[in-house]
């Protein structure tokens, strides 16, 4: 991607509180961790063996180690627009090589996710956790995210809803597009759309402390309300989506 064109990439910036917390424990271990382990559970038999890993918005590379332990790639592509995180995720691919002896290549690309400067077919699984939100131009990036999967490669698919990013909380402390946010449903919606199957095995709707903005599960801890699914707006949504060929869809 060419300067001329990163500068007309449509983007909203981090706060510096948002860049601040992706370098935490609760992100890593509440949020990253907990989304991979997940994922892994709803792929269940269409897990590809020493995959090659797209980790569309890596950002500052946590996902890295966490990915090499769960997947064990052959290689693990790390796309992000803000240079300085890319500065940071350099960091971790050194450390995460080092941690699998040097097992799985890592490679840092400066790019844009609805324009990914990467081949066709070039990818088993690509990794969009915490990312799709951000993202002003939503249809392309997932366009671009079935164009370099190979077919039957595994899109896994881990994002916060509206319920959430709307928050009172969250919006105060992060900065996101809000004209694209969506509910679950609406992300399942048009991951299927884009040329993607699942079930409804591949798909959970997480209801983690961290996602109540409003409370962040304190009621709950106390007894004092306890929705249930059906009953309450969902915060989270994780889908192991297929890439299906072209006459498939």
């Amino acid at each position: 991607m060419s300067p001329s064109e990163i500068h007309r990439v449509p983007f909203v910036p981090e706060t510096a509180f948002g860049i601040w917390f992706l370098r935490t424990h609760t992100w890593e271990h509440h949020v990253l961790r907990v989304a991979i382990n997940d994922l892994t559970r709803l792929i269940g038999d269409r897990r590809p063996v020493s995959p090659v890993i797209v980790d569309v918005g890596c950002g500052q590379g946590k996902s890295f180690r966490l990915l090499a332990d769960a997947f064990k790639p052959a290689r693990i592509v790390g796309v992000d627009y803000h240079e300085p995180s890319l500065r940071v995720a350099a960091q971790a691919a050194d450390a995460c090589r080092a941690q699998s002896g040097a097992r799985c290549e890592i490679e840092l690309l400066h790019g844009d996710c609805a324009k990914l400067p990467l081949p066709d077919a070039s990818a088993d699984i690509v990794f969009c956790h915490q990312t799709f939100h951000h993202l002003v131009d939503q249809a392309n990036a997932l366009a671009e995210f079935r164009r370099v999967l190979k077919p039957g490669g595994v899109l896994l698919f881990a994002e916060s809803t509206d319920a959430y990013i709307k928050s009172w909380v969250i919006r105060l402390l992060f900065r996101h597009p809000m004209q694209v946010q969506k509910s679950a449903g609406a992300y399942l919606d048009m991951i299927r759309a884009a040329g993607f199957a699942f079930e409804p095995r591949n798909v959970s709707l997480p209801y983690l402390w961290w996602s109540r903005a409003a409370d962040f599960g304190l009621f709950e801890r106390l007894g004092l309300h306890r929705p249930k699914p059906g009953k309450r707006r969902e915060t989270l949504v994780n889908v192991a989506a297929i890439r299906q060929a072209d006459d498939e869809r």
